[in-house]
Order: structure tokens, then C-alpha cells, then sequence
């Protein structure tokens, strides 16, 4: 079964807490930082980023499902799912930055990159592999966690 948007959001949100939260908690302190930005500003704004990509990724997914629409099986090929990575970094920065702006805090570019890249080739990397072998009906739920 192709996910349903449902399965795409529960399982979005699965692999940022099961993933992409433990990723960040372990390589934050090594990321680059702004002079002047401690290791908890640092991390509340990495924290924020994976907020975002959450929350901006709900978008997306209705994105992705129209646009699968018109393909036949109604569904990406495999790589195609590593890249949607690259608009989602795109929009996820720019949320960030205005965010930044707007609230007053640095976004440092190299950390932003590295983290995101970083988290997403892992999520992809669960997704595609052990998320079907620890959950075997997830495929055929829609891509539902529940």
C-alpha cells in the first residue's frame, strides 16, 4: 500500500523523535556556532530547526501526494523520497532564518547544513530499511505508526 497522508505525517513525526532528536542531542555540541552563542542557545535553535521541519514537512507531504498523483504507480521511486530533502532544507532555512530574524537569534549556516543532511540521509536510511523490519505492517497501513 502507497502511504496515505496520515501514514506520511505519523511516520514524518516517528523518525524526528525516534532519529532525528537523538542525532541532534549527540552531534549539537560539535557543530559550529556563532561567536558569542553557547551550546544551549545552539541547541534550542537546532531544536527549533527540527520543529520545523516537522511542522513545514505537513506541507510538503500534501505536496508530495499531489505530485505522486500523476505518477502511475502512485508512488516515488527511492531516491527520489533522499530528494525531497533538498526543498525541505531550502524551506526549513529560510522558516528559520525569518524566524531568527523576527526573534532575535543566529542561525549558523555550516550547522544547519551538516545537521540536516546529516538527520535526513539517516531518517531515509531508517525509512527505507529497519522502520519495515521493526514495524512489518507499516507498508501496509498506509505508512501508519498506530
Amino acid at each position: 500500500m502507497i502511504p496515505v497522508f496520515s501514514g506520511r505525517v505519523q511516520t514524518r513525526f516517528f523518525l524526528l523523535i525516534t532519529v532525528g532528536l537523538p542525532w541532534t542531542l549527540l552531534i549539537g555540541w560539535l557543530l559550529p556556532r556563532p561567536a558569542g552563542v553557547s551550546v544551549l542557545q545552539a541547541y534550542g535553535v537546532l531544536l527549533l530547526s527540527l520543529l520545523i521541519v516537522g511542522v513545514v514537512g505537513i506541507a510538503w507531504d500534501a505536496v508530495y501526494i499531489a505530485l505522486q498523483q500523476y505518477r502511475w504507480e502512485k508512488d516515488w521511486p527511492t531516491l527520489f523520497a533522499l530528494l525531497t530533502g533538498i526543498p525541505e532544507c531550502i524551506t526549513t532555512y529560510l522558516v528559520l532564518r525569518l524566524l531568527g530574524f523576527l526573534f532575535g537569534f543566529t542561525v549558523d549556516t555550516a550547522a544547519f547544513l551538516i545537521l540536516f543532511t546529516t538527520m535526513w540521509v539517516l531518517m531515509w536510511l531508517v525509512a527505507v530499511g529497519p522502520i519495515k523490519i521493526f514495524l512489518p505492517r507499516w507498508r501496509y497501513n498506509g505508512g501508519r505508526i498506530t
